[in-house]
């Protein structure tokens, strides 16, 4: 069981297209928002559709996919593994951002 100590497994749609970034070594890198999301009935029995926003990277292969054929809206199902990370912002106050790094990518929906 040690393979799926962290893996995360995501299906949603882009809330923009994927910012692909070009290293100098040659190395890419895809930085894309997933969203997901699931309806429920409230206590009142109204219909309540909660959505969250997940931060995906993909590096090499997968980032060429997602510059190639992943566009805002597209419909995708992610598997990687989450992580988290901290930096300073101008002011030098600290920030906290957890993303999804990405081992594979599979296209879901329509044809563009």
């Amino acid at each position: 069981m040690n393979s799926i100590k962290n893996r995360v497994l995501l299906i949603g749609h882009l809330g923009k297209d994927p910012e692909v970034k070009t290293f100098d070594s040659g190395k890419q890198k895809a930085s894309f928002p997933i969203a997901t999301s699931e309806s429920y009935k409230d206590k009142n029995g109204e219909k309540v559709e909660d959505t969250h926003w997940h931060n995906v990277v993909a590096w090499e292969g997968q980032a060429k996919l997602a510059e190639n054929f992943l566009k805002k809206g597209s419909q995708v199902a992610v598997e990687g593994k989450l992580t988290h990370r901290k930096y300073e912002d101008k002011e030098g106050k600290p920030k906290y951002v957890t993303e999804v790094i990405v081992n594979d990518i599979l296209l879901l929906g329509k044809k563009n």
